[in-house]
């Protein structure tokens, strides 16, 4: 094994890694973004209104994520109504395709994570809060919200690691992310083995580096949740 030419393409692989990094935030950001209404017109009481966040879970947890980038960035462009339109500069960039197909995939993942965080919080802290008169949004804004940000925080940092680990896939519409910039590398040097080797710590140096930064915020969160509930009430 030579691993000279690691060294000699490690700066091209980092620009990938930036790549990919770039795909995994936006992507993570929006998801969550749209994850929590979704999330809350899960626990709606109104049938209607559940079934359709969870026909979207459904579809996005239930077909495979480079089917849903390729239905994206190939699907779209079939329509001429899409190619005649405002998006169209957009959907025909492969970057915006990408963040488009991993947006919609991980806020379905990320809407169940919350759901099920929110439906886990003790029904008697709810009663307290109603006891107290909150409003139903003073009560999500000020308790359960709060609370449920707590709970999820270990699952959700798996979601980002696995959202990480996925961005590989936008290496087939021909974006140069970490396996992207590995793949061009090794079709001029014909070393798989190390470059192959070497993106692979680099996924698990960032996966460290996440798994780090939750574990800070969830042991800086749930230090107070035994209290929040009770300090929260007092001042109503």
């Amino acid at each position: 094994m030579d691993f000279s030419v690691v060294v000699e393409y490690f700066p091209r692989l980092l620009s990938g890694a930036w790549v990919s990094l770039q795909l995994v935030v936006l992507s993570v950001v929006l998801g969550a973004i749209f994850a929590l209404p979704i999330a809350l017109a899960r626990i709606s009481p109104v049938g209607w209104i559940r079934a359709i966040p969870f026909a979207y879970i459904f579809f996005f947890r239930g077909t495979p994520l480079l089917v849903q980038i390729f239905l994206v960035y190939y699907g779209a462009s079939q329509f001429d109504a899409v190619r005649e339109s405002a998006l169209w500069p957009i959907l025909r960039e492969p970057f915006w395709c990408a963040i488009i197909a991993f947006t919609l995939n991980t806020s379905a993942y990320t809407a169940e994570i919350f759901r099920g965080a929110i439906q886990a919080i003790p029904p008697g802290e709810v009663e307290a809060c109603k006891v107290v008169g909150m409003t139903k949004a003073k009560m999500y804004r000020r308790i359960l919200l709060p609370r449920a940000f707590g709970i999820v925080l270990p699952a959700y940092g798996n979601e980002i690691i696995l959202m990480l680990k996925g961005s590989a896939l936008a290496s087939t519409i021909t974006i140069l992310d970490i396996t992207g910039m590995a793949r061009t590398i090794i079709a001029r040097t014909y070393t798989p083995m190390e470059i192959f080797l070497a993106a692979g710590v680099i996924y698990l140096l960032i996966s460290m580096v996440i798994i780090a930064i939750f574990r800070q915020i969830e042991l800086r969160q749930n230090r107070y949740l035994g209290t929040l509930s009770i300090k929260v009430a007092d001042k109503g």
